[in-house]
């Protein structure tokens, strides 16, 4: 698989990069392919999500997550970026890992802009 990487901004705040992975491939396929794409912040206890307009069914779903995993939870058609010990309400395939700066999430604020787009 090409490596994906990301650059993740939170207008006003900062940026931090990732990378997408193989743990959900197709579902990691088709979020890069649709970069960049845009939103705004919702938080649930240490974790960052907002929705996207994909429509993913679920691949390799995980009860858990680590903090830096970049998730797409099909529920909410949401992108999540876990940033401390939260869990995920329901199952989510996991799309990748922060890999620089995963702190800036703990400044993000309700209603924040965040862009995701690739970094070549």
């Amino acid at each position: 698989m090409r490596t994906m990487r990301i650059r993740i901004t939170v207008e006003g705040k900062g940026h931090a990069t990732g990378e997408l992975d193989d743990r959900n491939p197709e579902s990691a396929r088709r979020i890069y392919d649709s970069l960049p794409i845009e939103g705004r912040a919702l938080l649930w206890m240490e974790e960052v999500y907002f929705d996207i307009p994909l429509d993913l069914d679920y691949e390799n779903p995980s009860d858990s997550a680590s903090p830096g995993d970049i998730s797409y939870w099909p529920p909410g058609y949401a992108l999540c970026i876990f940033f401390g010990s939260t869990q995920p309400y329901s199952p989510v395939n996991h799309i990748g890992r922060i890999t620089k700066n995963l702190e800036l999430f703990f400044s993000v604020d309700e209603g924040d802009r965040i862009i995701i787009e690739r970094e070549e």
